[in-house]
């Protein structure tokens, strides 16, 4: 593999790491990027499961803190069944009741939904205007629900929400803190809901995906270009997501809005 293909690789990792947390679809920048540079280098699925894995890290690290205090509450309330541990086991239980819709929509239709949108580019232009007016929409909104007043309607709502983001160029977090936005969530609330959210979907994929990207003929080629691309999406991601953490508590998600119809226009017009 030359050096070219190398860095398209890890500008493909650094474009994943950007796009994932911010509200700006990370699969349509992506298919973007892929026709932009003429190539079916970037059609490769295992390398996306891996770039994907790499944001999942970051948002592990970020939220460690959080994340290590849920796990070690849902154990302990499974064991004891003491109410000091009930809040962070019910929001786990939210979180895997938002989880299914689009476990099951992805099971059921993602490999015909990107097929289908594959074959136009300009789709994907479209598909941003409408993430771009789903920000818009939600620009100034508050919400005054925190996340122990999360109930499991508002959960499976952002599920939804989620699932639409299966389809390229409808962006996941963009969505998911639309629907918990405007399910009345608070911002912050939105925020930690949509990353964590993203977590079990990611790792699903990682594990399903795995064992053919080590089982591949191909593993003393790839395996570079794939462990570099996942660094750059998870240094990438890192820095990304808390920008946008900065960015969504300022009241300010117009900007990505404006960026959506920016790029949408110029996909539709150009590409």
């Amino acid at each position: 593999m030359s050096l070219i293909d190398i860095l398209k690789y890890i500008i493909l990792g650094i474009i994943q790491g950007l796009a994932e947390p911010l509200p700006i679809s990370s699969s349509g920048h992506l298919l973007i990027f892929r026709n932009f540079f003429n190539t079916n280098l970037f059609n490769d699925f295992n390398f996306e499961i891996m770039i994907h894995f790499g944001s999942t890290i970051a948002i592990i690290f970020l939220f460690r803190k959080d994340i290590a205090k849920l796990i070690n509450s849902f154990i302990q309330y499974i064991k004891t069944k003491n109410n000091i541990y009930k809040s962070d086991f019910n929001y786990i239980m939210l979180l895997i009741i938002a989880t299914i819709p689009a476990g099951i929509i992805g099971l059921l239709f993602k490999n015909i939904i990107e097929e289908l949108f594959l074959s136009n580019i300009k789709i994907i232009g479209f598909n941003l205007l409408i993430t771009g007016s789903l920000l818009y929409i939600i620009r100034n909104y508050k919400g005054f629900k925190s996340d122990n007043e999360i109930k499991t309607k508002d959960a499976f709502v952002v599920g939804l929400f989620q699932a639409i983001a299966i389809i390229p160029g409808i962006s996941r977090s963009g969505s998911t803190v639309v629907g918990a936005m405007l399910n009345d969530f608070k911002r912050t609330a939105a925020l930690k809901f949509s990353f964590f959210l993203y977590i079990p979907i990611s790792i699903a994929g990682f594990l399903l995906g795995f064992k053919d990207i080590v089982s591949g003929n191909q593993l003393s080629i790839i395996w570079l270009p794939y462990l570099l691309g996942t660094i750059a999406s998870t240094i990438t991601t890192y820095y990304a997501m808390k920008w946008f953490i900065r960015i969504t508590i300022e009241g300010k998600l117009i900007y990505f809005s404006y960026y959506c119809f920016i790029v949408g226009a110029l996909v539709i017009l150009f590409m």
